[in-house]
C-alpha cells in the first residue's frame, strides 16, 4: 500500500529479466557490457561501498576492468532502467581508492532501494550456490547453468535456489500510548557480549503443512508459553544467512499470563513498555539485571521494523 513502511530489506527497482537467463548467447555478450557486483564470500558476503556518499552506494564495476576476477562464475541479477545487464561474481576484494568493505547487515538499511535489492539477491544466489554444489538427488556434482539460477548435473537433474521460509512476530498487548508493552526474547544461541543483552521478536521457521500463521501460534506457545490471538500480517523481507524468507507479523497477547521458557530456545524473555523501547532507541541505557543493558536487533533486520511499527502505534 502506498505511503506503508517498508522492511529494509524488501527494497528493489532491478528488471530481473528471467527471460534471459535460458539465453546462453545473449548472456555472454551481456557480459561485455556489464555492470558488476563483487561479493566475497570468504567475508562475510561483503562489498565494496563508495565513502563520503549519502546514502551510501555500492561499487560496481565494469566487466571489462575485471580481468582475471572475470572468471568467476557469473550471476545474472537483471537489467538496470538504462538497459545496461548487472552481474555479481564472488571473489576476493579489491582495493579501491574512497572506498570499504561493507556487510549487508551493516549497510543494508542505509543504501538507496536500487542498491539494497542488488545486494540482496546477489548474496542470497552466492549463498545458495555455496550449499548446493552436489545433486540431492543423484549425488553428483552440479555446474552453474540459467546465469546462475539453477544448478545441474551430468544427467539433468535440476536444482533452482530455495528459499525457506520462517515467521517473525511482535507480541504486544494492544495498549495505545507509552504503558503499552511488547514481550521480547534473547535467544539461547545467541554470541554473549559482556555489559550487554539482546531483546528482539520471536521467529522461527514455517514446518511442513503448516501455515505462517499456524507457525506464529506454535512457535510462541513453544518458546515463551504464551496464547496469541489477532495476528496480522506487516510484511516480509529476505535474510539471506543464508537462504531465508522472513514473514512479519504483530499478533497480542496477556501480559498477565506466565512466561514459560523453552530454554533450548530462548535464555531470557520479558515485557517492555513502549517508553523502554523508546530510550533504547534514543541511546538511553535500559538495565535488564545482571548488569547488562538492552540493545535491540540490528537496523538491517524486520525484527527492528516490526519493533517501529508497534511502537508508533501501526498495530
Amino acid at each position: 500500500m502506498s505511503g506503508e513502511p517498508t522492511p529494509p530489506l524488501a527494497r528493489s527497482t532491478l528488471d530481473r529479466a528471467a527471460h534471459r537467463r535460458t539465453d546462453r548467447e545473449w548472456l555472454a555478450q551481456a557480459w561485455l557490457r556489464a555492470r558488476v557486483l563483487v561479493l566475497d564470500s570468504a567475508r562475510d558476503g561483503r562489498a565494496l561501498v563508495r565513502d563520503g556518499t549519502n546514502p551510501p552506494a555500492l561499487v560496481l564495476r565494469d566487466a571489462v576492468e575485471l580481468g582475471p576476477m572475470g572468471e568467476s562464475v557469473r550471476l545474472f541479477l537483471g537489467v538496470e532502467p538504462d538497459g545496461v545487464p548487472v552481474f555479481a561474481v564472488d571473489a576476493p576484494l579489491p582495493e579501491l581508492p574512497g572506498t570499504r568493505e561493507a556487510s549487508l547487515r551493516e549497510v543494508g538499511h542505509l543504501l538507496a532501494d536500487r542498491d539494497a535489492g542488488l545486494f540482496t539477491t546477489a548474496l542470497a544466489l552466492v549463498n545458495w550456490h555455496l550449499g548446493h554444489g552436489w545433486s540431492p538427488r543423484t549425488g553428483h556434482r552440479t555446474e552453474v547453468d540459467e546465469g546462475g539460477w539453477s544448478r545441474v548435473d551430468a544427467q539433468g537433474h535440476r536444482a533452482w535456489p530455495r528459499t525457506d521460509p520462517a515467521m517473525i512476530v511482535l507480541v504486544h498487548d494492544g495498549v495505545d500510548g507509552l504503558d503499552g508493552r511488547c514481550l521480547l526474547g534473547n535467544n539461547a544461541t545467541w554470541p554473549r557480549t559482556a555489559g550487554e543483552r539482546r531483546y528482539s521478536c520471536l521467529a522461527g521457521f514455517v514446518e511442513p503443512g503448516e501455515s505462517a500463521e499456524a507457525a506464529v501460534l506454535r512457535e510462541v506457545r513453544e518458546e515463551v508459553g504464551i496464547a496469541v490471538e489477532r495476528i496480522v500480517y506487516a510484511g516480509s523481507q529476505s535474510w539471506p544467512f543464508p537462504g531465508s524468507l522472513m514473514l512479519g507479523f504483530l499478533a497480542e497477547a496477556d501480559p498477565g499470563a506466565p512466561v514459560r521458557l523453552d530454554p533450548a530456545e530462548i535464555a531470557y524473555a520479558r515485557w517492555f513498555t513502549r517508553r523502554e523501547i523508546g530510550a533504547v532507541l534514543a541511546g538511553r541505557p535500559v538495565d535488564v539485571g545482571g548488569g547488562d543493558r538492552m540493545i535491540l536487533p540490528p537496523a538491517s533486520s524486520i525484527a527492528l521494523f516490526l519493533i517501529h511499527r508497534w511502537l508508533d502505534g501501526h498495530c
